[in-house]
């Protein structure tokens, strides 16, 4: 589970893999690099703030019960051709005639 702590350094992450700097901030979602640089190294942002620098990064925020945090998890580590093909094959002919039924 990520914290809040770990959320600059995802952030981060994220910029350097859209190959953006901290300058590049301001065309993408409307905030100065001093603004930015100061999430980036820990400043607390406002929750509207927050999701404005998601959508400039093509993200999203998820809220997740705690007690299903494990199967989201686990959900998301799994390759996503792996769980499309998953959906397509049933493990049996009688899961696919219940499905066709309903």
């Amino acid at each position: 589970m990520k914290s809040l702590n770990q959320l600059p350094e995802l952030l981060k992450k994220r910029r350097l893999e859209l190959d953006l700097n901290q300058k590049d901030m301001l065309m993408k979602i409307g905030m100065s690099q001093q603004q930015y640089q100061r999430i980036e190294s820990g400043g607390d942002p406002r929750l509207s703030t927050l999701l404005r620098i998601l959508e400039g990064m093509d993200l999203e925020m998820m809220l997740v019960p705690r007690k299903r945090v494990l199967e989201v998890q686990e959900l998301l580590s799994v390759p996503a051709e792996k769980t499309r093909l998953e959906e397509r094959q049933p493990d049996n002919w009688q899961d696919l005639l219940r499905d066709l039924e309903d």
